[in-house]
């Protein structure tokens, strides 16, 4: 339980990643007043929770309509995170947890940017989305291992609101280059990870033994 525990903190926090998402939530809500910045992080969290507590629970049932397994979603999963890890290694944008430039275009010219582009992409995007449903999957319906599971998420989602409503004072202290480090010793981690991730699913398709 506590690997199950540090993996999903981990990959939850790279994948989610509070100290990327800070700059950019202050730069889009530049010249606002902090009560407004304050409802903005904090809707934005709680949708983006949502999304992502509905897609732990009903993200496999979907798979199984799709017709796809476990394993191959375990493997696609996988290679998914290692291309995300990459970007962060080498402190390159990433569209699977950050946006576009179109994105970060249309976003300046709206008031609420609590579902768009801050719940998603920016928290729940497919990086986060994919990482829950991985997680739950490792959990192997032991109800406890998916509370736990979940119970991280919450506390990590908790992080990210923090980060959101400290992001003036986080972009001052770290600046750029700190961001990068931070990130960058994340991203060779969560590479581990998604090798591992690969390697289960390779596994339990019966390709290898």
């Amino acid at each position: 339980m506590l690997d199950l525990a540090a993996t999903a903190a981990i990959a939850l926090l790279v994948t989610l990643d509070p100290l990327g998402t800070g700059p950019i939530f202050a730069a889009l809500t530049r010249g606002d007043d902090p009560a407004h910045r304050r409802r903005m992080a904090v809707k934005g969290v709680l949708i983006a929770a949502g999304i992502l507590f509905v897609f732990a629970f009903a993200g496999e049932a979907l798979l199984h309509a799709l017709g796809i397994g476990f394993p191959a979603f375990r493997i696609a999963g996988g290679i998914l995170l290692l291309l995300l890890s990459v970007d962060m290694v080498f402190a390159r944008p990433s569209g699977l947890r950050s946006t576009t430039a179109g994105e970060v275009e249309e976003a300046t010219n709206r008031q609420d940017i609590s579902v768009f582009p801050l719940a998603i992409p920016l928290i729940a995007g497919p990086g986060a989305l994919t990482t829950v449903l991985l997680l739950m999957g490792r959990a192997d319906g032991d109800p406890w291992a998916q509370m736990l599971v979940l119970g991280v998420l919450a506390a990590v989602l908790a992080v990210v609101l923090t980060a959101l409503l400290a992001a003036g004072w986080i972009s001052r202290v770290l600046g750029v280059t700190g961001i990068n480090v931070v990130d960058r010793v994340l991203g060779i981690l969560l590479a581990a990870l998604a090798c591992q991730f690969v390697i289960d699913g390779i596994r339990e398709s019966g390709v290898a033994g």
